[in-house]
């Protein structure tokens, strides 16, 4: 209904990247980690002892040990995590911005000006965005050599992985933050439905944080939200949905 609800009369010709490109961003980005799984998969496989020891019996001296291909997948997965936390905090920033909402209350506030709304949920978006953005640089091609210029070139592999769980944080509360004003933005379009599947996501996220109808302090709601996305739980909890709206006569 919502949907139908623009077919005539609507002064937009179309959507702002963020969504109409949304799929090409997000399915490079999955192309992305699909190529480092690969990688690590391998890796994981390899013999990095130094020295090899042969099946005829030779001992060589080799480098199977250096980690390039596991620093080189985690620095193109930090630049993936990046790009869906950017994105993502767009389509947060058009909710809020009245300008660009079409019709929805400035901040998603159930009374623009007096109260705020959801708008330091997304400042933390830019935030956490922002910080992504840093933790992004690669960390593959910094090198300092070394025990007497021996170790000369190393991969910094360590370093290149280990961040990475603070983006995957970061980005699990820049999603959280955007099923938070999704959902509050559907609900201002009410009487108008939105889809069954969406109707059912925005339950779950009702599970775990309520409507933003009054002021209160924001950030109890995003931990809830950001625990929801790293559990899994969300995107399964909507596919069974999904399946079963689809196998209702």
């Amino acid at each position: 209904e919502i949907r139908e609800s623009h077919l005539t009369g609507d002064e937009r010709v179309q959507d702002p990247y963020c969504l109409r490109c949304a799929p090409q961003v997000i399915g490079a980005c999955l192309d992305q980690l699909r190529q480092v799984a690969a990688t690590l998969k391998i890796e994981a496989n390899a013999a990095t002892d130094n020295p090899l020891v042969l099946s005829d019996g030779d001992i060589v001296s080799g480098g199977n040990f250096h980690a390039e291909p596991v620093a080189l997948a985690a620095d193109q997965t930090a630049i993936a995590i990046a790009e869906i936390g950017s994105i993502a905090q767009r389509r947060i920033a058009m909710l809020v911005d009245p300008s660009l909402s079409f019709g929805l209350p400035a901040f998603l506030a159930l009374d623009p000006g007096l109260k705020s709304g959801l708008m330091i949920a997304e400042v933390t978006s830019a935030a956490l965005m922002s910080e992504n953005k840093a933790l992004s640089n690669p960390r593959s091609v910094d090198s300092t050599p070394t025990s007497a210029n021996q170790e000369d070139h190393v991969s910094m592999a360590c370093h290149a992985a280990r961040r990475l769980l603070e983006m995957n944080e970061n980005l699990a509360g820049i999603l959280g933050i955007e099923a938070l004003c999704g959902a509050q933005g559907v609900e201002f379009r009410t009487p108008l439905a939105t889809s069954p599947s969406l109707q059912h996501a925005i339950r779950t996220i009702r599970n775990h944080a309520a409507p933003f109808d009054d002021e209160r302090m924001i950030s109890p709601d995003i931990e809830a939200m950001k625990t929801l996305v790293l559990s899994g739980d969300a995107l399964c909890d909507v596919q069974q949905g999904v399946t079963a709206i689809e196998m209702t006569p």
